[in-house]
């Protein structure tokens, strides 16, 4: 069993999209085994997408995550990491396939209404970042 990281950002909890999403996550066999509401500071969203400081987007994409409520969840499965990217569709919605999530709900290249984890090891780094052990079963 894979673990990965996901966010729904704040685009898709201002549009009530949380029950929509989590209902897919659930339906491809997700085992959602943390999950949290958090309004991420500033800081925290600086340290947590601290591998894209010097992009342009930095500080745009910072501002964003810190402008509403969040859902953070960790996932497993097999294959999870692979599994919630494929579900997620490509960062552009635009080039996203459809029926996956932002080809369906994103707002825009930004606005894209989910993160997940990229590598077993940027999963690790941001699982431990918002979750302690204890509060994944």
């Amino acid at each position: 069993m894979e673990r990965t990281f996901a966010i729904l950002k704040p685009d898709a909890v201002e549009r009530n999209l949380i029950g929509k999403i989590l209902e897919r996550v659930e339906s491809n066999g997700f085992k959602i085994a943390a999950m949290k509401k958090a309004l991420l500071t500033k800081p925290q969203a600086e340290g947590f997408y601290y591998v894209h400081k010097e992009r342009p987007f930095f500080g745009s994409l910072t501002e964003f995550m810190c402008s509403g409520p969040v859902i953070l969840l960790v996932l497993e499965k097999e294959n999870a990491i692979t599994a919630w990217r494929d579900l997620m569709g490509a960062t552009n919605p635009e080039e996203a396939d459809e029926g996956t999530i932002r080809k369906d709900f994103a707002v825009n290249i930004e606005k894209n209404s989910t993160h997940g984890s990229d590598s077993a090891e940027n999963a690790a780094f941001e699982i431990s970042y918002f979750f302690s052990e204890l509060e994944i079963l």
